[in-house]
């Protein structure tokens, strides 16, 4: 893929989380994906992310992803964000994150996803 097909599909991957298209999202997938996340060290496949990501949506519905820097790589990209929402009991909320994107026949393979674990632990408390 050249560096702006991997831009444009990074774009099209943020913007259906936002929109909450799972279908989309689980396309953006490589069956076989793994997705990785610091706050818990545990390697997730497709449908165990696509099922945090129903959740997610459920609990964050007004979700938005402000992008503040996405590069591609020569086999996928990375980006930085603040993802801004706003939490069940009316509280505004942001966490910092960055993703590395590892992809093979343009689909994600790989999704390594380093979040501010105060601000993560924040929306699981808040948020039940």
């Amino acid at each position: 893929m050249t560096e702006q097909e991997i831009l444009a599909f990074a774009k099209k991957f943020v913007d259906a989380i936002q929109a909450g298209d799972v279908p989309t999202v689980r396309d953006c997938y490589a069956p076989d994906a793994k997705l990785w996340h610091n706050t818990d060290n545990i390697e997730q496949t497709v449908d165990q992310n696509i099922k945090l990501l129903e959740w997610f949506m459920r609990k964050l519905p007004d979700r938005h992803y402000r992008v503040l820097r996405r590069e591609a790589l020569k086999d996928g990209f990375v980006q930085q964000h603040i993802l801004e929402a706003t939490l069940p009991d009316g509280t505004k909320w942001k966490m910092d994150a960055c993703v590395v994107v590892r992809m093979e026949n343009g689909r994600i393979a790989r999704l390594d996803e380093y979040l501010d674990s105060a601000a993560a632990n924040a929306v699981r408390v808040l948020s039940r």
